[in-house]
């Protein structure tokens, strides 16, 4: 699908077609020339790979750092990242579920955490050759279709995470956050020490800030549908609404009621738009 209408920053399309492998999801996006300078990219449990090529997009990251071209975000875009300069760019955005990432990107996502990492940095001569092939397919669903295959052969070829942490991060995914890791711990068999190690090593945070960011993801997706506070921070759930404000603040630096507005709210697998993107 192609979003069109012009209250959105870009062009944004989508694949007509259901990706083939679970916990990845991809949208390409063109410049209309509006992205305002300095741009906040909300967080989402998801690691993203952006894959540029044509134009210029410059991160700068929790640490300060600036970055050009394609680049690969933590978990959670580190909570908070900026878009401080966008020119005339076309870009694919790959979401992948930590257990993917891992597959994907190899031990390097358990380093990510606040950062962005440039794939020139990453893969070198691969992401010039990555951008060039994007550049050269003719259609939005070729390039969803190459990069589809190029990740299925990547993860064909590496090795998983171990699976009691892919199941913990089901079952975080599954209940939207809210289960206790002890919880987990105990379901797996194994001690909360055990968990917390192995699943921080492979994934790249603990399962409590996941939880935690899982749960926040959840919380915007009912903010942005157009539920009162209150009622978000019960179903999502948080102890009270001023514990659902905190999170809020801390991930985005903007209230519960503010942050519905954010020209770039990204929370949704199908719309990246201005303001509040239109559920599905």
């Amino acid at each position: 699908m192609g979003a069109e209408t012009d209250d959105l920053l870009w062009d944004i399309t989508c694949p007509a077609r259901p990706i083939r492998m679970p916990g990845v999801t991809m949208a390409g996006f063109r410049d209309r020339g509006i992205t305002p300078p300095g741009l906040r990219l909300i967080p989402h449990p998801a690691v993203a790979l952006v894959l540029v090529f044509g134009g210029t997009i410059v991160v700068e990251d929790t640490t300060g750092r600036q970055q050009h071209g394609s680049f690969v975000t933590g978990l959670g875009f580190g909570e908070r990242l900026a878009a401080l300069r966008v020119d005339a760019f076309e870009c694919l955005q790959v979401r992948l579920s930590p257990v993917v990432a891992h597959a994907v990107l190899g031990g390097v996502v358990a380093d990510l955490d606040t950062t962005a990492v440039t794939l020139d940095d990453l893969w070198g001569r691969e992401s010039a050759r990555i951008s060039e092939r994007l550049g050269d397919l003719p259609s939005w669903t070729d390039r969803f279709a190459w990069v589809d295959a190029w990740l299925a052969r990547r993860c064909a070829a590496a090795s998983r995470v171990a699976p009691e942490v892919a199941w913990a991060w089901r079952r975080i995914d599954a209940s939207r956050g809210t289960v206790r890791i002890e919880r987990v711990a105990t379901e797996l068999g194994w001690s909360r020490r055990q968990l917390w190690s192995r699943f921080r090593s492979q994934v790249g945070l603990s399962p409590k800030r996941v939880a935690k960011l899982v749960r926040f993801d959840h919380a915007v997706h009912g903010l942005v549908a157009g539920q009162d506070a209150a009622g978000v921070a019960a179903d999502s759930g948080y102890t009270d609404q001023s514990h659902l404000h905190r999170d809020v603040m801390a991930y985005t630096g903007l209230t519960p009621a503010t942050v519905v507005d954010e020209p770039f709210l990204a929370v949704d697998d199908i719309a990246w738009g201005w303001p509040g993107p239109a559920r599905k």
